[in-house]
């Protein structure tokens, strides 16, 4: 019988251990222990166990890289990861795509205008490096653009989310305002930064890290959107110490494999106050004895937020099977 044409050499020689430091899509660099960087590419078959994703090697991984016969270096294993960041690949889809792995740091970059970054996109941001065991924050950019009433919002945000544990940050790429307590922030970790399209992840990079020279974009006119400047995803070292992770932006951010139960769990104060509900698997949506809804009617826990959490659970028990959650209020 002969041969499968195109088929992929097995590999003969283990070169040893390394990060993920980019990812095309097609192909992948591979930093090893030693500092040498290697282009390398995966098997068409190569999956990960337990997770349906469409980028089963992504930035940050630790990989096992080996030499094959047609002189190509391939990624033949990869170790566990400590943690990593994934959303839904789609609204259609039920895979997911992993933004990256082995983090220290979450950073979600936002805009109050040009564009308008919404708080249920912050929120289910927040909630999945909440549910992959990732410390994230927020980071507000634009600040030369605000007017008197942006800054009001951007206040109450920030007392928003630094009463619930996130710590946030205002700055502008563009005029290097806030930069300095960032950098220091972000020195030392390996931190994703992510956000929608036209936030100005690449021109806060360029701001961060001398050099770094990521193309930038203009928000469109008509719909005020940014446009994917950033088409792969990459690691940019800092020179201090720690490195950036730079990822396409996003227009949403869909939640995955989350159980109803559970996503009050990925909202620290619904979960605080859920200690205080009658029934240990209240689902706050107007439960006898819940405790959660009278805390937002009391306004001791933000409309907004709770308005994530249903969205959050909705989507959680469609997946399951499960009748839908409507606001009791």
């Amino acid at each position: 019988m002969s041969k499968k044409k195109n088929q992929t050499p097995f590999p003969s020689q283990i070169l040893g251990e390394g990060r993920v430091i980019r990812n095309t899509g097609s192909s992948f660099i591979v930093r090893l222990d030693n500092g040498e960087e290697l282009p390398c590419r995966i098997k068409g078959n190569f999956r990960i166990k337990g997770i349906r994703t469409t980028n089963p090697v992504a930035v940050g991984d630790i990989v096992t890289v080996a030499e094959a016969a047609d002189d190509a270096d391939y990624i033949t294993a990869i170790a566990p990861r400590k943690n990593y960041i994934i959303r839904r690949a789609s609204n259609l889809s039920k895979e997911s795509h992993i933004l990256a792995s082995n983090i220290d740091l979450a950073i979600l970059v936002a805009t109050l205008r040009e564009p308008a970054t919404t708080t249920t996109f912050i929120d289910r941001f927040l909630a999945t490096a909440e549910a992959y065991c990732v410390n994230a924050s927020l980071v507000l950019n634009k600040e030369d653009m605000w007017d008197e009433d942006d800054r009001e919002l951007a206040e109450a945000l920030k007392n928003l989310y630094n009463t619930i544990g996130y710590q946030v940050f205002f700055v502008s790429a563009a005029t290097g305002e806030g930069l300095c307590r960032l950098k220091e922030f972000v020195t030392n970790k390996i931190t994703l930064l992510a956000g929608n399209s036209g936030v100005g992840k690449s021109s806060l990079i360029n701001a961060l890290v001398p050099g770094a020279d990521l193309r930038t974009g203009e928000i469109s006119d008509i719909h005020h959107t940014g446009t994917h400047t950033t088409t792969f995803s990459e690691m940019i070292d800092i020179p201090e110490g720690g490195a950036l992770i730079d990822v396409p932006g996003v227009r949403g951010f869909g939640t995955i494999d989350f159980a109803p139960e559970e996503v009050g769990h990925f909202f620290p104060e619904i979960f605080r106050m859920s200690r205080n509900c009658r029934y240990s698997d209240c689902k706050h949506t107007g439960e006898p004895g819940c405790a959660v809804v009278p805390a937002v009617e009391d306004h001791y826990i933000s409309e907004s937020r709770y308005a994530s959490y249903l969205s959050i659970l909705e989507e959680a028990s469609e997946e399951a099977g499960a009748d839908k959650y409507r606001k009791p209020f």
